[in-house]
């Protein structure tokens, strides 16, 4: 795809938002900051960007390929990812199929219990708010999302999970939960946006039971950058790897 990135869009926590010179096309640059604690523990890891970036594209054409529309379109290079404008829709969706982080501290779950069938959580994405954990009534209030527009996210999501949990289980990794954020395209059409990388999912080795996520880092652990190539190394194939050139 040959399109000039031109500047900035927008610049969040990891990630920077470029524009190019087709309005319907952004660039998206994966930085290696990491986050933790709604941005009150920060670093960063070189090569941290690097491997959110191949393992987001392996996922998002994991997904395409599933039928599911996501703002993906190519990884031109590790590290920048081409991908359709949206207009994000400010929630965090959160699908957990085992108890593990926030949910076990503010609910009566224990460590490890699995979630039969999977539970869908909505959080309002407002740093000045806190991330509030919002209901239907409330998004619709906010206006934030329409009544179909939640019944196709949480769809979507479901559908995403069944995807993910099998494609990493064959790659000997365990889905406990993950993150999703949606946008609309210029058509009004709900895409799955953002990324999907061990930033956003928790991500435990099968054989070993270890953490292979941003988890890690928010418990102070070194090893970082070292789990999040390993999921690279166990999720990409040969062709994957000549065909975007990457370094494992």
């Amino acid at each position: 795809m040959n399109v000039k990135i031109d500047g900035p869009l927008y610049s969040g926590k990891a990630k920077d938002v470029l524009m190019t010179d087709d309005p319907e096309i952004v660039a998206v640059r994966f930085r290696d900051d990491i986050t933790a604690g709604d941005g009150e523990k920060k670093d960063t890891l070189e090569m941290k960007g690097y491997y959110n970036s191949v393992i987001s594209a392996k996922i998002f054409e994991v997904l395409e390929e599933a039928g599911v529309p996501t703002q993906y379109l190519e990884l031109p290079e590790p590290g920048c990812m081409l991908a359709r404008k949206l207009d994000m829709i400010p929630i965090e969706v959160i699908l957990r199929n085992i108890a593990a982080g926030s949910i076990v501290r503010r609910f009566p779950f224990t460590e490890g219990q699995e979630f039969r069938p999977p539970i869908i959580q909505m959080d309002y994405k407002s740093d000045e708010h806190g991330d509030p954990m919002l209901n239907e009534d409330i998004i619709l209030a906010l206006g934030i999302a329409t009544r179909d527009e939640i019944s196709e996210i949480r769809r979507m999501t479901f559908k995403i999970n069944d995807v993910l949990v099998e494609f990493f289980r064959e790659k000997g990794i365990i889905l406990p939960d993950f993150k999703l954020e949606f946008g609309r395209d210029s058509s009004g059409r709900i895409r799955l946006g953002d990324e999907v990388s061990p930033d956003t999912c928790r991500l435990w080795d099968m054989e070993t039971g270890k953490p292979l996520d941003k988890d890690i880092f928010r418990r102070g652990e070194e090893g970082v950058v070292s789990a999040y190539r390993r999921v690279a190394e166990m999720i990409l194939d040969r062709e994957d790897t000549e065909r975007w050139n990457i370094k494992i």
